[in-house]
């Protein structure tokens, strides 16, 4: 037959859960002492009187029962005195989750107020963590954890051996059971006898196997490819990265408009040099071939990005702008390996040390693995708002073109001979008004695209032989940004102005709460750059946005009043650009800002506290010692008179509330079981059968003839309490 492994008792539950609750308790308290506040002494006796609760269980019952009902206000009068005289508020708080554990601590708990150490134990948790960082204390978290779950482990299964009807409220002046014979000795031996070696082990791996998966996704997950190591990658990337890479098909970046996540949000110094319409460029597309744009091999070259980089900062060797403002981006995972960029910039400064290639001539930072968590970086000296990029390099091989070299794809077009009639046809009616002039051109040649073609998400091309974007330049058909700029990126090699498809972001919204750019997944926008001679640069043209006008500062400022958001999302994404600045930044010093921040805060509530305590005291200072006449005695009586009656009608309401609750609080089983309760001192079961009379609900209760007959028994036995109070209800 099979043997049943042996249970705890009752008793030893409460006595374990008691166990359990000091250690809780203990370990949030001790991490008082990694704070820089003046709780020290507190904290030590805290410790102390959790400490004496374990040792000694009974103790706590001979804690009168008037000091219970002072506990509460005590603790208050001590919050409002320590707030009033430091005038800080952290620390007051602090220290009064001190003193509520302290009074957890010392008295014995039913299950609500474990639940209450747990919540008090990891406000602490929580304040240390955020303001601390040490091993030492990342280890004390963790096994904070295990002692919590085990506790409320504990409390689950104490309740259901009671029925589920474990007492919501502890018996004040009343020593319990398990307490009075409290060993802990012979608790430990009941669980070394109780102990599965298999569960334990179990449970202990699976607990540290959570925790070691953890960190190591902690470490690994920023310092390698998802893509290229797991199949993950669709679970835990964005599906608008297909659109950023190094090619792209049509319908790649229409693709992207149709999500609304957020891509980047970005921070300017002065927003008063915030561009209106700001043109994020990321990716540089020289070459198409059948429906596709990619960055070609030769400019894949090490010649045009040079070495990869391991490094936390960038500099580009240029002067930078003078008084230009630095921007800060914080770049969503998911987007893209290549970052977001204005224009030339002096210096880029990563939050910590990346492996990077820079392209100089397609002003290009292309980090080795696509970011799997968010990136943030700053940039200092960009020109705010420019539609031209200066390249030397590119002047230079283009004076000296006659030379063979790389500047032939810079003109190629890899069509057919009858496509390449068919732009050429398209482009007849624009170049010769232009002559060489690209800016012109590329003014004339978006102004003929968007006479003749629509706009639409959902294009069609249509059918037929030949290249797609060829089919689609000599319809009417609507399009979307990639045939839009497709189509002038033919056109401008085909008059003979070396172009190339730019992809990145255009425009965003202003938040209106924390101030920034926030661009999302649908900014997603595509372009082209035409190299004008004369300049000496890359002009943007954008065959979807037509000519500016002067941009005065009004027609900028009526931009960017239609850019602000001031929607509910709005104020949601603030919180998490608040985040950023604050917690993930380039070095301590914005830490630094934001504990003194906080310090600042609390001490203006305290102020602001102390000064109405003070106004209002000398208000009714005043109050009392201002001129008593007959009309201020006939006010006051008056107003007496009235809160009489308030008074009376309160106090009859409360007799007939009660009067309602009268059937439960005058019950005569309540009442005996409550009697027999305080007479006497076992045994366990009658205990229980008593307790479930006392504080259950009737439907489960055992029969109250048979339990009152056991307790007369018992105390003709002698089982009776040596001190115990008659008075129970």
């Amino acid at each position: 037959m099979e043997t049943r492994r042996p249970r705890l008792s009752p008793d030893e539950l409460q006595l374990l859960r008691w166990l359990l609750g000091g250690v809780v308790m203990l370990l949030a308290i001790a991490t008082v002492f990694y704070l820089d506040i003046d709780s020290d002494l507190l904290a030590g006796i805290a410790a102390a009187g959790v400490l004496v609760a374990l040792a000694r269980p009974a103790l706590p019952a001979r804690v009168p029962v008037w000091g219970h009902r002072l506990a509460f206000p005590a603790i208050v009068l001590f919050f409002a005195g320590d707030l009033w005289l430091t005038g800080q508020l952290l620390p007051s708080i602090v220290r009064l989750d001190l003193l509520l554990l302290l009074y957890r601590g010392v008295s014995h708990r039913a299950r609500r107020d474990d639940l209450q150490i747990v919540v008090l134990g990891l406000f602490l948790i929580v304040v240390a963590g955020v303001l601390t960082v040490s091993l030492l204390f990342a280890a004390q978290i963790l096994v904070f954890t295990a002692c919590a779950l085990g506790l409320l482990l504990v409390v689950t299964i104490a309740a259901s051996s009671e029925g589920g009807q474990a007492p919501k409220l502890a018996v004040r002046g009343v020593v319990p059971l398990w307490a009075a014979h409290a060993d802990w000795g012979r608790l430990f031996r009941r669980l070394r006898e109780i102990s599965d070696w298999r569960i334990v082990l179990a449970g202990g791996g699976l607990f540290f196997g959570v925790i070691a998966v953890s960190g190591l996704l902690f470490l690994m997950i920023p310092r390698f490819q998802l893509e290229n190591s797991l199949f993950l990658e669709r679970f835990v990337t964005k599906k608008a990265m297909t659109g950023f890479n190094d090619s792209i098909k049509f319908g790649d970046i229409t693709e992207i408009t149709q999500d609304d996540g957020i891509a980047f949000d970005v921070d300017v110094s002065d927003p008063a040099q915030a561009p209106s319409r700001p043109y994020w460029r990321m990716i540089v597309l020289d070459q198409y071939h059948n429906g596709g744009f990619t960055l070609s091999p030769g400019m894949k070259s090490r010649d045009v990005f040079g070495r990869e980089h391991t490094e936390a900062n960038l500099r580009t060797g240029s002067d930078g702008t003078r008084g230009a403002p630095t921007w800060t981006f914080y770049l969503e995972s998911g987007v893209s390996r290549y970052l977001p960029i204005l224009g030339r910039f002096d210096v880029l400064r990563f939050r910590e040390a990346q492996n990077f290639r820079y392209s100089f001539d397609l002003l290009l930072v292309a980090l080795r693995d696509e970011p799997a968590t968010m990136t943030a970086y700053r940039v200092e000296g960009m020109a705010p708002d420019s539609n031209q990029l200066s390249d030397p390099t590119f002047a230079r091989r283009w004076r000296n073109r006659a030379v063979p070299g790389g500047l032939s794809l810079q003109l190629k077009l890899e069509l057919s001979a009858a496509d390449r009639a068919a732009v050429a046809g398209v482009t007849a009616g624009v170049a010769p008004a232009a002559g060489t002039d690209a800016g012109a051109f590329a003014q004339a040649a978006s102004a003929l695209l968007r006479s003749q073609h629509a706009y639409s998400l959902s294009p069609h091309i249509p059918a037929g032989l030949g290249d797609p974007l060829v089919r689609w330049m000599s319809s009417r058909e609507p399009g979307h940004c990639e045939l839009f700029a497709g189509a002038l990126f033919l056109m401008a090699r085909s008059a003979g102005f070396p172009a190339r498809v730019v992809t990145g972001f255009k425009g965003g919204t202003w938040n209106a709460y924390s101030g920034n750019y926030t661009i999302r997944n649908s900014d997603a926008h595509a372009w082209v750059e035409i190299w004008d001679e004369q300049r000496g640069a890359w002009l943007r043209a954008d065959p979807l946005e037509a000519a500016a006008g002067r941009n005065t500062s009004a027609d900028k400022a009526d931009a960017l009043a239609g850019m602000t958001d001031r929607s509910w999302s709005a104020r949601i994404n603030s919180i998490r650009v608040f985040w950023y600045r604050r917690i993930v930044n380039f070095d301590q010093q914005s830490q630094v800002d934001t504990l003194r921040a906080i310090k600042n805060a609390t001490d203006n509530s305290g102020k602001w506290l102390r000064s109405a305590i003070a106004g209002s005291a000398a208000r009714i200072k005043g109050w009392f010692l201002g001129p008593w006449d007959g009309a201020r005695i006939a006010r006051m009586a008056g107003a007496a008179a009235a809160a009489a009656g308030v008074a009376w009608i309160l106090v009859a309401g409360r007799w007939r509330i009660a009067a309602l609750g009268r059937g439960r609080r005058r019950d005569p089983v309540r009442r005996e079981a409550g009697r027999w309760l305080t007479r006497l001192d076992g045994p366990p079961a009658l205990v229980t059968d008593l307790q479930r009379l006392r504080y259950g609900a009737a439907p489960t209760w055992p029969r109250p003839a048979d339990v009152f007959r056991r307790a007369r028994q018992a105390a003709r036995s002698g089982r009776r309490r040596p001190s115990a109070s008659r008075s129970t209800s």
